[in-house]
């Protein structure tokens, strides 16, 4: 039986895997207009927006009514399928996503505990298990044994847009701002978690290399992801120059995309993000 994968807005893939998922968008608010990730705005025009608006927009979960859509097309179909979210601790969407499947017995939903990159390469090797004719329940069993193994590390330009969300005070981001310290955040047990701060660029593109390789090692035979936001990526080009020996004879290629809209709404343009498989002990 075939299956499909299902993800939603906020999970982040390369490109050239974007024909083997079905998305779930979720919201967003520039005040009072109501976006839809994905459809009535994508995702170069939310930074150049994001960039230009004082009040920061908000994001809304993807709700049960939109994954039973994709369900129905699902069952229609004669089909399995799997459905992997955003961090339950981020968001709503993976209670909409288990609300919506209690009368399916074909699909199986799978909490990533990440986000964007992160849950990304948990999808890619969902896609590569489906390929390889596993079954929907096996995918999500395996994808639970594996998440554990996902390690998002992020290095923040700047501290302005948590301090706009509420996630961190006007005192510490005035600071950080006049110290021009450059925050590095990881996914832990599906929460945000500062894990080291850096002063400007360089010795935050180093610090990113450090936390890197104090993770436990990258597993080069599973899906890696790099990432980054805002308008550009030349960061996301200087911090790969800059740890070419952390990726060199390892990786053949190295795949990267524009961070959702709706991580990039609390953490604005300027970050550099990479997306890995923990070595398995």
């Amino acid at each position: 039986m075939n299956v499909r994968i299902i993800i939603d807005s906020s999970v982040d893939i390369a490109e050239r895997f974007r024909q083997d998922v079905k998305i779930v968008p979720l919201t967003i608010h520039f005040g009072e207009e109501e976006l839809i990730d994905g459809l009535t705005i994508d995702k170069q025009r939310f930074y150049e927006r994001l960039v230009e608006c004082d009040e920061l927009p908000r994001t809304s979960q993807a709700n049960p009514t939109a994954f039973q859509k994709v369900f129905e097309e699902v069952t229609q179909a004669g089909e399995e399928a799997v459905v992997i979210t955003l961090s339950s601790e981020l968001s709503g969407t993976f209670q909409s996503a288990c609300l919506a499947v209690q009368d399916y017995d074909n699909i199986y939903v799978v909490d990533s505990k990440n986000a964007a990159i992160g849950s990304g390469i948990l999808t890619e090797y969902a896609i590569a298990c489906a390929k390889k004719g596993m079954s929907a329940r096996k995918i999500a069993e395996e994808l639970e044994r594996k998440k554990e193994d996902v390690c998002l590390i992020a290095l923040l330009d700047t501290l302005e847009y948590l301090k706009r969300g509420g996630r961190i005070s006007r005192t510490v981001a005035f600071a950080g701002g006049v110290l021009n310290i450059k925050p590095v955040v990881t996914i832990q047990d599906g929460k945000v978690e500062v894990i080291g701060k850096a002063r400007g660029s360089r010795q935050g593109n180093n610090l990113l290399v450090e936390k890197i390789q104090e993770s436990g090692g990258i597993d080069f035979d599973m899906p890696i992801l790099l990432g980054y936001t805002g308008l550009s990526d030349a960061l996301l080009k200087k911090y790969i120059e800059d740890s070419r020996d952390l990726w060199q004879e390892q990786a053949e290629s190295l795949d990267s995309t524009l961070v959702c809209s709706v991580i990039g709404t609390h953490v604005g343009p300027g970050v550099v993000a990479a997306a890995f498989f923990r070595k398995s002990k």
